[in-house]
């Protein structure tokens, strides 16, 4: 059952975790960095969360940064703005045919995982089957992201396998939102500028 305007969670060691679930943003989200974007949370808990913005692609062909990985990336081939912090970082996201974690390979969410790309993609074990690489990340720290729940300014989802690795991220936002149902989904129709409505 899809999670509604709700947090659904799971625990881990005994804490609540949102590991592996969406952020949508609510609009209007003040802070551009996170206006209209779903991220990926990688990892939370009590030191604070980490995630990737899985809907905002750049214009740096992948082969032209990563060229040894180019041949996994989904289209758009490109590096993701994967969020505003560490923009040095390079992050990769992937999809293997085993949840088991290799020395390469961490599972985040069942087959998706992060994929250490100073590997060899032709040595990976296990094997990548989807590919997608963000520059930077979104992070909060200790209680930060809890504090932005409660005020509102996001709306916990369920990750389904095409949010990754879909053609048209740029629909990401509005798709994710129109199936969460309910007045959730009413959200997807929010006007780009509410002033012209």
């Amino acid at each position: 059952m899809p999670c509604r305007s709700r947090v659904v969670s799971a625990r881990h060691d005994g804490r609540v975790t949102l590991r592996g679930k969406l952020l949508v943003a609510t609009p209007p989200l003040v802070d551009p960095n996170f206006d209209r974007t779903v991220v990926l949370l990688l990892e939370h808990g009590d030191e604070g969360a980490l995630g990737v913005v899985l809907n905002r692609p750049g214009d740096d062909p992948v082969g032209d940064v990563l060229r040894d990985w180019a041949p996994w990336v989904c289209a758009p081939d490109v590096l993701f703005s994967g969020g505003p912090v560490e923009q040095g970082a390079i992050i990769g996201l992937g999809r293997a045919p085993s949840a088991q974690a290799g020395e390469h390979w961490a599972p985040v969410l069942g087959t998706i995982g992060t994929v250490d790309l100073a590997a060899d993609p032709d040595r990976l074990d296990p094997p990548v089957e989807a590919l997608r690489i963000f520059r930077g990340y979104a992070g909060w720290g200790a209680g930060q992201l809890e504090g932005e729940l409660e005020a509102g300014a996001w709306i916990v989802a369920d990750f389904q396998l095409d949010d990754a690795f879909g053609e048209q991220p740029g629909d990401l936002w509005r798709d994710v939102l129109r199936r969460q149902g309910g007045r959730t989904a009413w959200l997807a129709d929010y006007p780009d500028d509410p002033d012209v409505n």
